[in-house]
Parts: C-alpha cells; structure tokens; sequence
C-alpha cells in the first residue's frame, strides 16, 4: 500500500506537466482544429530564453517571465505571420499542420545554433534532492512544486475559459467561428491569444522539466508525445479532458515503472490509451466533432 501511494503521487507530479502539454495542445486543436507539432519546440525556446536570461545574472522570477513570454510572441507571431496568410489562401487543414512542423525545424536549428547542442544543467529555485515525507509518501521538493503549480495552473486556466469575457469569446470562436464574427467578436486576435496562451503553458511545463533532465535542443520530445498522447486519452476537443488524460498517463506510468519495469513503463501506459480509444475514440470526456455549415 506504501509503494502504491508513493508511485501515485509521483506519478500525479509527472502527470501535471503532461497536463500543461496537454492542455495547450487541445486548445490550439478546438479553436483552429489544427494539430501544432512545434508546440514543444516553442517550450523548448522559451526555456532556453529563461536560461540565457539566468545567465546575465537575472533573478528566476524575471528570467522565467521572460522565458514565458518568449514562448507565448513565437506562438502569436507564428500565427499572424504565417498561419493567418495560408488561412487566407486557403490552405488545407494538412497545410497548415505542415507548416508547424516546419516552425518546429527552424525552432530546432536556431536554439542548436545560439544554445548550442551541449547539455546544461538548468539552475532551479527548487531541489530535486531536499525531500519531504508525507507519512509513507516521500516526494521531494521539486516534485511537490511541480504538482502544486501545474494543477493551479491548470485549475486557473480553465476558470479563465469558462467564468471570463475572454473565456466566454474563445469558446464562441471554438465553437462556431463565422456566427463569432458575425457577433463583432475579434476573432483573429482571440485565435491568437490562445495560441500565446498555449504556448505559455507549454513553457511553464518546460521550465519545471528541465531541472529534472539536462536542457538541450530536444528534451522537450519525450514531454511533447507524452502530451499530445494524454490529449488525445482526454480529447482532443475537450480541456477538462487534457487535464484528465494527463494526470492518468504519469499515474499509469509511474505504477507500470514501480510495479512491473522501468522498461515497461511507457508501453503499459500507451497500451491504456489504446484500450480507452477503442471504446471511446472521442476520448474520455471528448465530443465527436461535427462540422458546422
């Protein structure tokens, strides 16, 4: 009973970050159905803008706002520049998700050529070392913090989408784009804003990652398949659904890798989501998507 309360609360630590992944790829695919494959690139860039900034002697707070912000421009950026032109062109649904695998591959070489490809070790206000017990249940500090700010994270995202104007006009968006702009609702800015907020998100996950693995070009991309894996376990239309599926994945994961083999660990969790698709291939809390004309 010990062991099980233990690999579950690490694995809910795991399970958060994959959430925050999660998250900001369904909100991406609601508001634009758009599968956005440079979503941990972007985290990616906005970590190693938090660690250049750490370099010139700037305290975390300020560098990790930078690093967050850093990754929420690329994102809206990526949308007006390039997405909203192929839109307006009419490019196809694969086009466009074309297009951030190609933002992805410029991502990759410009922080391989400013970051360069060498590991770092990521300097983090919480240790992975200092550990505290909860009765049976041993979890260290950055674990615990990871938990904590990746659940209030996402608990506050969505009170933002469902108890806010803002929230309010991105679910219009999502649900039914001309009758939103019809409304007068800025629909362009709003898509835009979600994939900042994405993207934010998406770099609050990196920046706890990153002290627990060594920060180069590619550490988001074990993280990126694990959330898009848990979106698509919640639904892929459905943000409650993220949350879930990824809090489930880093359970089922931390149980499969504690009670069978570390080895085992990720076959046993993806074997979960291809059991719940097959009886639910919307997900567990997702809609089947029906095109409104």
């Amino acid at each position: 009973m010990d062991k099980f309360l233990q690999y579950t609360v690490t694995g809910l630590a795991t399970g958060g970050v994959y959430a925050l992944v999660a998250i900001g790829l369904a909100l991406i695919y609601r508001s634009t159905r758009i599968l956005h494959f440079a979503h941990g690139d972007v985290t990616t860039a906005g970590t190693f803008m938090t660690f250049a900034v750490l370099g010139y002697g700037a305290p975390f707070a300020g560098a990790a706002v930078a690093g967050l912000l850093f990754g929420a421009v690329i994102a809206m950026l990526f949308y007006f520049v390039i997405l909203v032109p192929a839109q307006r062109r009419e490019a196809t649904q694969l086009g466009q998700i074309i297009l951030t695998l190609g933002l992805g591959l410029i991502i990759q070489g410009l922080v391989s050529y400013f970051g360069g490809t060498e590991p770092h070790a990521f300097p983090f206000p919480l240790s992975e070392f200092k550990v505290y017990r909860l009765g049976p249940v041993a979890i260290s500090q950055l674990s615990l913090g990871t938990l904590g700010i990746s659940l209030l994270a996402c608990g506050l995202f969505y009170a933002l989408v469902q108890k806010t104007r803002l929230g309010l006009a991105m679910r219009a968006v999502s649900e039914n784009l001309p009758a939103a702009q019809t409304l007068g609702i800025p629909t362009r800015r709003v898509l835009a804003l979600s994939w900042g907020m994405a993207a934010f998100l998406g770099v609050l996950a990196g920046l706890f990652l990153a002290p627990a693995a060594i920060l180069d070009p590619f550490f988001m991309l074990d993280p990126f398949l694990k959330g898009f894996a848990a979106a698509i376990l919640g639904g892929l239309n459905s943000l409650p659904g993220a949350i879930v599926g990824g809090l489930i994945l880093g359970v089922t994961e931390a149980w499969a890798g504690g009670f069978v083999s570390i080895a085992f660990k990720n076959t046993f969790a993806f074997i979960i989501i291809v059991v719940v698709l097959l009886v639910r291939p919307e997900g567990l809390l997702g809609e089947e998507f029906k095109e409104r004309v």
